[in-house]
């Protein structure tokens, strides 16, 4: 298989992902520790695509603790390898879909949550008879959340295992006995890059006169201006408490939690990588498994439960080589003795005056996706041709399987809709419309 590192913006290999390419090659049992943002999933595919090049059925299987992760784990993968079949599975939509779809495209590799994964094994949705690597991609993270006994599970019902791949961002004080590892090759790279790390991210303390801190959080997003900002807190109910108000003050700003259906996250996550929305407000959700470029703020509305979510909730900045910033923003009687990760950190007080900055950038949802034939040349024809848009007035375009989005130029969107009202995308008809939550 040809790889091409370009796709993914990069032009050669870290010393992290060089070194895991050859122990991979050397050893049956690896385990990676390394920061978030370094690169650990290009670190572990190329050394799956080498020995996946003959193979016409699942060989290796990729276990993921989210949803996000095992998309975005595919998306690396697809962009990485056109000839490489892979396919993703995860709960939020039905599992007789997932089932015609790999029958259809017969995948060499397979990624997924542990639950979704084990229905589908336990259905004989796939052959898993030749599957001789599996990976487990933050398997700390998996062992917080429960699927201990479901990943226990799948190893039972995987007897051709042979080589096993273990990454996490934080040192773990176990590995799990289930998992068969013997004679491992630890790899870590966590002191290594640390300190690198840490230089790349400003720390700062916002102090916030009043126990609620919504104030405070709309003049800091205010004086950051219309760079890409994450918020985040530690419960579902506080999130969309945030994103009410934000909204409510003119911000662009979508939410995103664990309690949102599969379809609300996904356009969230659209409006945020496009650009038409440039605040995400979350729970720890997004703190792992989103590789969203260029985001340059994170802002601790609530303090993080300990250092690891720090560090992880940090990891969604200052990502390869880039730089980006962090915010803590105390109440009267908050402080970080906790977090005892904290270094070089500073106060930064914030302008009382309010600019909500806007966004050029508006979503289109479009009700037709792959299931349909729909492809993203379909959807750039359809709005260059018959919308009329030029080509700098159309940015990011993402087709799922039952519908797509499109974010356009928000100048251009009332002539737009206009000129594609009840027009056809490859002879069939669908609603067009302008989303903004």
């Amino acid at each position: 298989m040809i790889y091409n590192l370009n796709s993914l913006g990069i032009e050669h290999l870290n010393p992290m992902q060089e070194e895991m390419l050859q122990q991979v090659r050397r050893h049956d049992s690896v385990v990676l520790l390394s920061p978030t943002g370094s690169g650990k999933t290009l670190g572990y595919m190329l050394p799956l695509m080498e020995a996946m090049q003959l193979a016409t059925v699942p060989t290796a299987l990729v276990l993921v603790p989210s949803r996000e992760l095992a998309i975005q784990t595919q998306s690396v993968a697809q962009k990485l390898c056109r000839e490489l079949k892979s396919y993703a599975c995860y709960g939020g939509r039905p599992a007789m879909d997932e089932h015609r779809a790999m029958r259809s495209l017969s995948p060499q590799l397979i990624i997924g949550t542990p639950g979704r994964i084990l229905d589908h094994i336990g259905k004989g949705n796939f052959p898993c008879d030749a599957i001789d690597t599996l990976v487990i991609d933050e398997f700390d993270k998996s062992l917080e959340l429960g699927f201990r006994q479901q990943m226990a599970d799948i190893l039972a019902l995987l007897p051709g295992v042979k080589k096993r791949i273990l990454l996490s961002a934080t040192d773990s004080p176990e590995i799990p006995s289930f998992v068969g590892i013997r004679n491992v090759h630890r790899m870590d790279f966590l002191s290594d890059t640390d300190t690198d790390y840490s230089d790349r991210i400003r720390q700062y303390i916002v102090k916030s006169p009043e126990k609620d801190k919504l104030e405070t959080l709309g003049r800091l997003l205010c004086s950051l201006g219309s760079t890409p900002s994450i918020v985040f807190l530690n419960y579902r109910e506080a999130v969309e408490r945030v994103y009410q108000f934000l909204h409510k003050a003119g911000f662009n700003v979508c939410s995103f939690h664990g309690a949102m259906e599969q379809k609300d996250r996904e356009r969230a996550l659209f409006r945020f990588q496009s650009g038409c929305a440039n605040v995400l407000v979350s729970t720890d959700l997004a703190a792992r498994g989103l590789d969203i470029a260029d985001v340059q703020n994170i802002i601790h509305y609530h303090l993080p439960m300990n250092s690891e979510a720090y560090i992880h909730r940090n990891g969604r900045t200052a990502r390869w080589d880039r730089e980006g910033a962090s915010y803590l923003i105390l109440g009267p009687e908050e402080n970080i003795d906790k977090l005892d990760c904290i270094t070089d950190i500073v106060d930064m007080p914030v302008p009382d005056a309010w600019e909500v900055p806007s966004s050029r950038w508006e979503t289109l949802y479009i009700g037709r996706g792959k299931k349909d034939k729909v492809n993203k040349v379909d959807i750039v024809g359809f709005l260059s041709k018959t919308g009329g848009l030029e080509r700098d007035q159309l940015g990011m375009v993402t087709v799922f399987p039952s519908w797509s989005f499109a974010a356009v130029d928000r100048k251009c969107l009332k002539v737009l809709m206009a000129r594609i009202a009840g027009q056809k995308i490859k002879g069939q008809k669908t609603i067009i419309e302008p989303i903004r939550r």
